[in-house]
């Protein structure tokens, strides 16, 4: 797989799981450098823990937890 996204960050919230997990993933996969956001620190770390098992990742992935739908 190509690193299309080498040098690259992205953001994904609720990356916990399902949908924000596989595009976490992917993006990782691809190159990216990905902060996981939400609101589970122990989902957002298994999301990471993935990425770190997944062959293909070459990208770094941290957790971040946060509540993106409140300003404060």
């Amino acid at each position: 797989m190509t690193a299309r996204f080498s040098g690259k960050t992205a953001l994904v919230t609720g990356a916990g799981s399902g949908l924000g997990r596989a595009i976490a993933l992917a993006f990782a996969a691809e190159g990216a450098n990905v902060v996981v956001a939400g609101r589970g620190r122990a989902a957002l770390d298994e999301t990471v823990a993935q990425a770190a098992r997944q062959a293909a990742a070459a990208g770094t992935v941290v957790a971040v937890a946060a509540d993106v739908s409140r300003s404060e």
